[in-house]
C-alpha cells in the first residue's frame, strides 16, 4: 500500500516559497505603514504631499480599471438591448406589411365596389336585364378567346344571350350549363359585331383577333378613313346585340380596316351583366299540310 502524501507545506517547494512571500509582503506593509505614520506624525506636511503624488499616480490607473468594469458591466445591458431591438424591428416590420397588406385589400375592395356601382347603374337603365354574375375565368394564352359566367340556364341564362360590362360589350354566350355559362369574348377571331361610328353613323363590323385586340372593317363603303380615336357601337343589326352598346375604338388610323381596342377587357373585369337578346328568334311557321279532297259520296 502506498504511503500517504504528506499534506505539509514544507513537504512543496512551491508551498515553502508562497509562505515566504506573504511574509515579505506583510512585513514590508507594516514596515511602510510605520514609515507613514511616522511621516504623518513628524511631518504632516510631507505626508500631504507624498498622500497627493500617489494620488496623482493612481487617479489614472482607477480610471482605466473604473471604465474597464463599467464596460464589462454594460454588456450584458447592451446584448440585451441589441435583441430587444431586433425583437421591435421584426415586430414594427410585420406590422407594417399587414399594415399595407390591408391597405391593398381596401385598394382593391374600393375599387370592386366601384365596379359594382356601374354595374348596378348599368343593371337599371338595362331594358332587358337577365343575371348579374362573375367572370370567374378568360382563355388568354389562348388564340380562341372564351370567359367563364358563374350563372347558366338556372339563373335565366340561355345561349346567344349577349354580355356586357360598364365599359362595353364583353361578348355573348355560346354555351350553358345549369350554374356556368361560356362566353364568346369580342376579342375571339370567331366574333363578329355589327356596329355603327358614333360621329356620323357610318356601317362597320368589329372582327375578334385573338390577340387582345380588335379591328374595325367598313361595311358597303369601299376606301372608307377610319380614324384613330373613332368610336364604335353596336348597331342592333342582326337582333343579338342591342343599339348603343360601345364595343372598340380605333388605335391607329387606317382606310377600309383599322386596328382597334376593345372598351370592355375581360381580363379586367369582375362581373358582367347578361341582358336578352334585342331582337327574338323568329319562330318557324309550320308547314302547311295538303287538305284532303273530300270523297263523292255513294250512291
Amino acid at each position: 500500500m502506498a504511503p500517504p502524501r504528506n499534506l505539509r507545506p514544507g513537504f512543496s517547494r512551491r508551498a515553502q516559497y508562497t509562505v515566504f512571500a506573504a511574509y515579505v509582503m506583510a512585513a514590508t506593509g507594516a514596515l511602510l505603514g510605520a514609515i507613514l505614520l511616522t511621516i504623518s506624525i513628524i511631518d504632516p506636511r510631507a505626508f500631504a504631499s507624498l498622500r497627493g503624488a500617489l494620488r496623482e499616480a493612481t487617479t489614472p490607473i482607477s480610471a482605466v480599471l473604473d471604465w474597464g468594469v463599467d464596460g464589462l458591466a454594460s454588456i450584458p445591458r447592451g446584448i440585451g438591448d441589441h435583441f430587444g431591438t431586433v425583437s421591435e424591428n421584426r415586430a414594427l416590420k410585420a406590422r407594417e406589411e399587414a399594415t399595407r397588406r390591408y391597405l391593398v385589400q381596401a385598394r382593391l375592395l374600393n375599387r370592386e365596389n366601384q365596379r359594382l356601382r356601374a354595374l348596378l347603374a348599368l343593371r337599371d337603365r338595362s331594358p332587358m336585364p337577365v343575371a348579374t354574375a362573375r367572370l370567374v375565368n378568360s382563355s388568354a394564352g389562348s388564340t380562341r378567346r372564351y370567359a367563364t359566367l358563374n350563372a347558366g340556364s338556372r339563373q335565366g341564362v340561355l345561349r346567344g344571350q349577349p354580355v356586357r360590362g360598364p365599359n362595353g360589350l364583353i361578348g355573348r354566350i355560346v354555351e350553358t350549363s345549369p350554374n356556368t355559362a361560356s362566353v364568346l369574348l369580342v376579342i375571339d377571331p370567331e366574333s363578329i359585331v355589327p356596329v355603327l361610328r358614333t360621329r356620323d353613323g357610318l356601317s362597320a363590323i368589329v372582327a375578334g383577333q385573338g390577340n387582345g385586340m380588335v379591328e374595325v372593317r367598313s361595311a358597303g363603303i369601299v376606301n372608307v378613313p377610319l380614324l384613330a380615336g373613332d368610336l364604335f357601337v353596336t348597331s342592333g343589326t342582326g337582333g343579338i346585340y342591342p343599339p348603343g352598346v360601345p364595343v372598340a375604338r380605333v388605335v391607329k388610323s387606317a382606310r377600309d380596316v383599322a386596328p382597334a381596342r376593345a372598351l370592355a377587357n375581360p381580363e379586367g373585369l369582375d362581373f358582367a351583366l347578361v341582358e336578352r337578346t334585342y331582337l327574338p328568334a323568329p319562330v318557324p311557321r309550320p308547314t302547311p299540310s295538303a287538305t284532303p279532297t273530300p270523297r263523292p259520296a255513294a250512291e
